[in-house]
């Protein structure tokens, strides 16, 4: 049998407040597993058991394991930031710029476009600019990939 690096030790008023948190059914579907998790590894069971039980990943037992050992217990259950740039509009931003898109066009408009989209979150003060080109490679399957008299290849 394997040491175990990270070993979780749980009071058992910690594993009464996982339990209880297991039972809410309030929370993301990451955090359930994580509890249960922390729960498993209290438990006794070694991590290809934990892994083989729950259905997850050997990296996210070790992690859940190492962040309750490092920072306890409520840390381990919660989302690390993840890399890559922060988001330009907020979620209240970016609902009501999905709002306005899904409204009546502009006047001598026949529907909203990317640039007019654009022009209105520079106009609403949401960003400084904003550009209106799209950022995403077309796909093969999307129409706008090639012409209809152009083969593909």
């Amino acid at each position: 049998m394997p040491a175990i690096k990270y070993k979780v030790n749980l009071t058992d008023e910690e594993k009464r407040q996982l339990e209880a948190f297991i039972h809410q059914g309030k929370s993301a579907a990451r955090s359930q597993t994580r509890v249960r998790i922390l729960l498993k590894a209290a438990s006794g069971l070694q991590d290809k058991d934990i892994i083989q039980a729950l259905d997850v990943s050997a990296s996210m037992v070790a992690k859940t394991r190492q962040r309750c050992v490092e920072e306890g217990p409520e840390a381990a259950l919660k989302e690390r930031p993840r890399p890559g740039q922060a988001p330009k509009l907020t979620d209240k931003q970016a609902a009501h710029l999905i709002a306005i898109a899904c409204s009546d066009a502009p006047e001598g408009r026949d529907h909203w476009t990317l640039r007019l989209l654009a022009d209105k979150v520079v106009e609403l003060d949401y960003a400084a600019s904003c550009s209106y080109e799209r950022k995403r490679t077309p796909q093969p399957h999307s129409q706008n990939c090639f012409s209809l008299n152009q083969s593909p290849i």
